[in-house]
């Protein structure tokens, strides 16, 4: 039998106060939101001056993210390598760069979505929140 490994509520709020400083630190108006290993939503906050459209578009990019196991942007790079077949996946609709797993022993335990920059910057604000928890 494993040892399941899950977030708490300790981590979640280290993971969105660090995602917030890297996002305030560059002036960047976004949403980030917490999933866990389920795609459950865990915890979201949209900072002052994040479109509201954000608020949708960074579940999913979690939820994608935690349900594929994988960075969300490998579903945004095989669908631009020509598979556009792949839009029709049940129940990922976040398929764009800006989605990271968290992984603790190698086993997904959530992941973190970012919305509102550039798709490589919401990456680095969600990566900047993980890496508050030592992942």
């Amino acid at each position: 039998m494993k040892t399941k490994h899950f977030l708490e509520l300790a981590d979640l709020k280290q993971i969105m106060a660090a995602a917030e400083a890297e996002a305030l630190k560059n002036n960047w108006p976004v949403t980030i939101a917490i999933v866990d290993d389920g795609a459950n939503l865990l915890m979201l906050q949209r900072l002052d001056g994040a479109a509201p459209i954000s608020a949708h578009i960074a579940p999913a990019k979690a939820k994608t993210a935690a349900l594929g196991r994988r960075e969300s942007r490998i579903y945004e790079e095989v669908i631009n390598g020509g598979r556009t077949s792949f839009l029709s996946a049940p129940t990922l609709e976040g398929m764009l760069e800006g989605g990271v797993p968290i992984v603790k022993d190698g086993q997904v335990i959530g992941a973190v979505g970012v919305s509102g920059v550039k798709s490589n910057e919401d990456a680095q604000i969600a990566r900047a929140g993980i890496a508050a928890i030592g992942l």
